[in-house]
């Protein structure tokens, strides 16, 4: 009986090893593959969905060289000049100002005793800009001519006006020419960001300045 009992004991413990042979073969074969497949989908998705850098055609605030240009003359026609076609037109009062972008052409007209002069407009045009243009800085005041005859400039630098939809500032180099001729002054101020290259653009505009 005891032999039985013995033959009967290593029969059961066999079929117990059978078993767990088994179930460790199947596990092991199924898990590597699905997890490899789900590895690879994402990665193809990641990839499908990536966009090119936008590329930018000219550098900030630079006017193209094909820009045109079209006669202006204010209400009165005491002075005639171009100004960029298509640049949007604000006024008020004596000011007319045409935007484009980051770029600025303000045209303001007044009476005036006497022609503005070099140290008339380090006196008292510099003092003012510095209480009214953010961060105000290098004025540098000149004598030059242009087609129209002589006239004083201004150069300077300030922040510009904060944009309304993304609240960027730019930092602007200005222009100023004052143009004088029996009592009427013109004051003709560009405005654009301090690395464009508008050196040609802006000749244009203040060549093209005459007295009617």
């Amino acid at each position: 009986m005891a032999r039985v009992r013995t033959v009967r004991s290593l029969g059961v413990v066999g079929l117990v090893l059978a078993a767990a042979v088994t179930a460790g073969c199947s596990g092991s074969s199924s898990g590597p593959p699905a997890a490899s497949h789900a590895s690879s989908g994402s990665g193809s998705n990641a990839r499908a969905g990536a966009a090119p850098a936008p590329t930018e055609s000219n550098p900030p605030g630079d006017i193209p060289d094909n820009q045109a240009y079209v006669a202006f003359q204010p209400s009165g026609g005491a002075f005639t000049m171009k100004v960029p076609e298509g640049w949007a037109r604000t006024g008020q009062g004596g000011t007319t100002v045409f935007t484009d972008k980051l770029n600025r052409v303000e045209i303001a007209t007044a009476t005036a005793s006497s022609a503005p002069t070099v140290t008339s407009v380090g006196s008292e045009v510099v003092p003012r800009l510095r209480g009214q243009v953010p961060k105000f800085d290098g004025p540098k005041v000149s004598q030059v001519n242009r087609h129209a005859g002589s006239a004083v400039l201004l150069k300077y630098q300030g922040d510009s006006a904060a944009d309304p939809v993304t609240g960027k500032v730019v930092r602007d180099a200005f222009e100023r020419y004052a143009f004088y001729r029996q009592g009427h002054e013109v004051d003709l101020t560009l405005s654009g960001p301090v690395n464009a290259d508008n050196v040609d653009p802006w000749r244009i505009v203040t060549d093209s300045f005459s007295w009617k």
